[in-house]
């Protein structure tokens, strides 16, 4: 039998006690929850390494986890409906998305809270710790989980680590790679027993750094008045690598060592599950501020998150130790076809998920990719996310066009060979077209960063709002949402890059890639044990051995299907969900998560002397006016679709939606 116990450290009112709509005032409440769970009980059966977690005198292994709750000060005004957030790497996302609300991970002013839609709508907004390897700072939610340890012994084994940086002068890096995550440490300091490499390009080979080049150490600098008597010391570190020359940036360096103390990483699932069944179903008003206040759960994530939430469900977390179904609905949002690799033994939980230039061989994306049952044409295995209907979520899947780029998204409604696959009657799939795969409100100003092209920031936050009510209606009332919107092969809005490479503007000075990024066929070696892998760094058998497809655009170079918010349906730029690295940066690979938008002309005699295949702005839209019109009727199109709340439509009609900074508008038009 599991036990849970919350420990409230922190009760007050919330957004200066401001009340929100017929909810009224909200309040936040913080602290820990503390876990013992029975690591022989079924529900806990697939946990890598926990039988090799520490056991209390009952047998029950402990750990506990940072919440935080914000809930009406009058439960009984709220609408009994609890949204809980996968924290990303520890911070908090769901205000900046359902808000607008500028990023905080301890919210408490009434900026904080943004536009109050979660608020006036009545939900309960909750976050738990369950990534347990991130180290305290910037307010991030922790959870402390257990060390696995053998009988004689630290567990050791291989763990593989890139390294990429952005700025010269950078000897010392941790050996996760990220300064807010815990490292494995190393089992000896002796760098001949381990191996560091730098290539130029994932599938370059690599070139073997000698081991007197390098040490598990870390610099530290005195900080003097007089730069000139700045003192450098060099000291032995097993969690962290040094480079004597420094680390160059652009290249890809690799690190394959000996590790020691693998955390119990998996239990972060079992953490959720528990958490939200009791906030669902204990009624103790004494231990369960929300007793007998929830009817539906709704679990959203973001990127990493949603990742988090497909494995979730496909590992069969969302049900209960009775087998009952933990959340009703999840909002998955950005995780293109992967899933969180995170329940084998030295997982990192906050590695990339294998992108075309960064962690490409981190197999995040790995079969099965959708909700509907198919057939891996290259192993002849059969699988689906969906495979428990007595506990199995509704489920809301968004992708941007960075998704069907870089997270390989059409393998979400195709199969392996490329082809359309109908989805589950209790699934949604929705395309923002030719949207960034972050790009929330409070995102302004468009910029080049390191990459080629100004970055996209095309606004499409609202649409998210609309798709929570959908998924409320669907899991309350029965009321179907929206049909599917993504692009298909059937009609020729889901294509090869072949393709889309021929449908795609030449506007002169822009490059495009050279492929999406395809997903590795990778071979590890042996297994040695339940999720943990052997030979690294794996061989490679095909760098295309599934399909991956992109969506068709039109001739600005936007694209055709999906939801079009009005900056697509009277556009004034080409707006992408890539972007590739500058000079010196791995030039020409598609830089992270990074879309990119590149200004219309601003006139035809502009567009006569670059070249621009595309209409200027002038030649589209006669005033400021006209393309108001244009961008008002785009959006009560959204409206009457179910995709654009009324209150959104009254904001855009004020202007608050045609705004869009870095780009330049007409002569004499003055866009807001």
């Amino acid at each position: 039998m599991n036990n849970i116990y919350l420990n409230i450290s922190e009760r007050s009112r919330f957004a200066e006690d401001a009340s929100f709509g017929d909810t009224g005032a909200y309040e936040r409440l913080a602290g820990r929850v503390h876990f013992a769970i029975d690591p022989e009980a079924p529900a806990q059966s697939g946990i890598t390494d926990l039988e090799f977690a520490p056991r209390d005198t009952d047998g029950m292994v402990r750990f506990a986890a940072d919440f935080f709750i914000l809930k009406p000060c009058e439960q009984q005004r709220g609408n009994q409906r609890l949204l809980f957030e996968w924290c990303n790497r520890g911070n908090k996302l769901a205000l900046q998305f359902f808000n607008d609300a500028p990023a905080a991970n301890k919210p408490l002013t009434i900026a904080d809270a943004g536009n109050g839609f979660l608020f006036r709508r009545g939900y309960v907004v909750a976050w738990l710790a369950w990534q347990g390897d991130l180290w305290p700072g910037n307010d991030r939610m922790l959870i402390d989980l257990p060390v696995a340890s053998g009988h004689d012994g630290p567990l050791t084994g291989q763990v593989r680590r890139e390294f990429i940086v952005e700025h010269e002068g950078i000897t010392t890096l941790p050996l996760s790679g990220t300064t807010s995550t815990m490292p494995y440490p190393a089992c000896s300091l002796d760098t001949v027993r381990a191996v560091l490499t730098k290539r130029r390009y994932p599938a370059d080979m690599r070139e073997l750094i000698s081991s007197s080049q390098w040490s598990f150490a870390r610099e530290e600098r005195s900080q003097p008045l007089d730069p000139k008597e700045t003192e450098i010391a060099v000291i032995p570190s097993c969690e962290h690598i040094y480079l004597n020359d420094g680390f160059k940036p652009g290249w890809i360096y690799e690190l394959v060592y000996e590790a020691r103390d693998p955390r119990v990483l998996g239990l972060g699932f079992v953490a959720v599950r528990e958490f939200l069944c009791f906030l669902r179903n204990e009624k103790d008003a004494g231990k369960n501020p929300l007793a007998g206040s929830i009817e539906k759960i709704y679990g959203w994530g973001h990127s990493q998150s949603a990742r988090a939430i497909r494995e979730f469900v496909y590992r069969g977390f969302n049900a209960d130790v009775s087998g009952n179904r933990v959340c009703d609905g999840i909002l998955v949002h950005g995780s293109g076809a992967g899933r969180m690799w995170l329940n084998h033994r030295f997982a990192l939980g906050s590695s990339m998920a294998g992108q075309q230039y960064e962690e490409h061989y981190n197999v995040a994306d790995r079969f099965p990719f959708s909700y509907a049952e198919t057939t891996d044409h290259l192993t002849g295995r059969t699988d689906t996310i969906l495979s428990r209907p007595d506990s199995d979520p509704l489920v809301m899947h968004i992708q941007t066009a960075t998704e069907y780029w870089q997270r390989r998204a059409s393998l979400v409604h195709t199969d392996t060979q490329g082809n359309d696959l109908e989805q589950p009657s209790g699934v949604r799939l929705y395309h923002f077209s030719s949207a960034q795969h972050f790009a929330p409100a409070t995102v302004k100003h468009a910029a080049y960063g390191i990459c080629q092209l100004l970055s996209n920031i095309l606004p499409t936050a609202f649409l998210v709002r609309a798709i929570l009510d959908a998924l409320d209606e669907w899991a309350s009332n029965g009321k179907a949402p929206p049909d599917n919107r993504i692009p298909k092969r059937a009609d020729g809005t889901l294509v090869a890059y072949e393709d889309w490479k021929k449908q795609f503007p030449a506007i002169a000075g822009v490059a495009v890639p050279v492929s999406p990024n395809m997903l590795p066929l990778l071979d590890f070696g042996p297994q040695e044990g339940q999720g943990l892998l052997g030979k690294e760094p794996p061989e490679i058998r095909s760098d295309k051995g599934y399909a991956v497809l992109v969506p068709a655009v039109d001739c600005d170079g936007n694209e055709i299907a999906g939801i079009r918010v009005p900056g697509i349906e009277a556009p004034v730029a080409t707006y992408t969900g890539w972007n590739l690295r500058g000079e010196d940066q791995g030039k020409g690979a598609m830089y992270r998560f990074t879309g990119g938008m590149i200004p219309f002309p601003l006139a035809s005699t502009e567009r006569r002397m670059t070249g621009d295949p595309r209409r200027s702005l002038d030649e589209r839209y006669a005033d400021t006016a006209a393309y108001g019109l244009l961008i008002k009727a785009a959006a009560r199109r959204l409206r009457d679709l179910r995709f654009l709340l009324e209150e959104d439509l009254e904001r855009l009609e004020e202007g608050g939606l045609l705004r869009l900074p870095g780009v330049s508008a007409p002569v004499g038009m003055r866009i807001r």
